[in-house]
């Protein structure tokens, strides 16, 4: 039931990356692993080393994460699915005081796998990385948001940037690989141990009229590290449905429960087309793809 790349094809992918020196960056909120290059598709390469990393990088994260919209430096950010996403710019290098801090999917940093920040990928995305000054590619989890500044589109791990051959900033292209990516959304969706709990609205005394709710579908609206921040958004999204906060970990989340399948896509469509935002949804507890319905 999880769709997941075999080990024959996974292994080759870091056989054509080179080695260099290390670097450090500011602030954020980062990543942690990858792998190797067009070998991704070739079932002849072979390797030694690369066991640990491939299982690592294919392997059920604790949640897939989208979240919603967000500003930086006010320019605006909607976290999206793209399997089509093939963009350049500049990446930098996450710093490796972050090593052993948590990600924005709940994974833990570290500095010797291959991973990557984006702005607005799904968390985990599989994708290639290809340093535009010397040609050198990797294979990286991208598993954070950032970097939180509008001069870079993404920040790798010390290891993928040893992998590039970049010390400091360099440019590069990023690519996602869709089959990749799907097949690593999958193993998460499907074997998370603790799915994020659907909250249902509170029971009221019996209603004699009108039609039950069928109320297997809720809508994310956003997540927040501030409580008042949280707060002040479900006064307004109740609006379009049941509105509640509710705090998981440090998170506090604003969702629309109970919903049925046509609430639920029309919801979605709203927040997308009126407020700019990228929901994410639930069925019965677990994550779906918001377009699914």
């Amino acid at each position: 039931m999880k769709k997941l790349v075999s080990l024959a094809v996974l292994t080759a992918l870091l056989a054509a990356c080179s080695d260099y020196g290390t670097s450090e960056n500011n602030m954020g909120g980062y990543g942690a692993d990858g792998m190797s290059e067009e070998s991704l598709m070739s079932k002849d390469a072979t390797t030694t080393d690369t066991a640990p990393t491939d299982a690592y990088l294919m392997a059920a994260a604790p949640k897939y994460y989208v979240g919603s919209a967000y500003k930086v430096e006010d320019t605006q950010y909607v976290p999206v699915e793209d399997l089509t996403y093939d963009q350049t710019g500049v990446a930098g290098i996450i710093p490796a005081e972050l090593n052993g801090s948590k990600t924005s999917n709940g994974e833990t940093f570290d500095v010797d796998q291959m991973v990557a920040t984006s702005k607005t990928l799904p968390l985990p995305t599989i994708a290639k990385i290809t340093n535009l000054d010397n040609g050198t590619s990797v294979i990286v989890r991208v598993n954070n948001r950032g970097p939180f500044v509008n001069t870079r589109i993404m920040d790798v791990s010390p290891a993928a940037a040893r992998k590039l051959s970049f010390n400091g900033q360099t440019k590069v292209q990023v690519q996602v690989l869709a089959e990749q990516s799907t097949a690593v959304k999958t193993a998460t969706v499907g074997t998370t141990v603790t799915p994020e709990p659907i909250v249902e609205a509170p029971i009221a005394a019996p209603v004699t009229t009108g039609p039950a709710v069928a109320g297997e579908y809720t809508v994310q609206v956003a997540a927040f590290y501030a409580e008042d921040s949280a707060n002040n958004l479900v006064q307004k999204m109740n609006t379009y449905g049941n509105a509640t906060v509710v705090k998981e970990g440090d998170m506090y989340k604003v969702r629309i429960n109970s919903l049925d399948a046509a609430k639920a896509r029309s919801v979605i469509d709203t927040l997308r087309s009126n407020e700019g935002m990228a929901p994410g949804l639930l069925k019965s507890g677990k994550w779906i793809n918001a377009d699914s319905i």
